[in-house]
């Protein structure tokens, strides 16, 4: 399970998540910063990321497309990265669940607030 971090979170999140979801990525990290979401979705699903956004607009993308990639969808307003981090800690077994249970493998988007 990677994560693929967006834009509007600092990319210091990644070593901060390494323990839980390693290999996890920023876009900043893979030459992505200046791309448009979609590019972001379509490299996410070629390299087997789950998206991590405050950004509706790939809810959005996934609604229409479909999975992979999944999207998790923080729709808690700016954080800062060590409140991030606290919240991908509290909702670990949810997220773990909702990228490997068979049950939720037709379900693109998981909301967090």
């Amino acid at each position: 399970m990677k994560l693929l971090f967006d834009q509007n979170i600092s990319f210091r999140i990644t070593e901060k998540v390494c323990s839980f979801f390693p290999n996890s990525k920023h876009i900043k990290n893979i030459g992505l910063t200046d791309a448009s979401d979609f590019e972001i979705w379509k490299y996410a699903k070629i390299h087997d990321f789950t998206i991590v956004t405050f950004d509706a607009d790939f809810a959005d993308i996934a609604y229409i497309k479909g999975c992979p990639p999944k999207i998790v969808w923080l729709r808690t307003g700016n954080m800062t990265t060590n409140a991030i981090v606290e919240i991908i800690e509290k909702h670990n077994t949810t997220l773990k669940e909702f990228l490997e249970e068979p049950a939720y493998k037709e379900i693109a988007c998981l909301e967090i607030e």
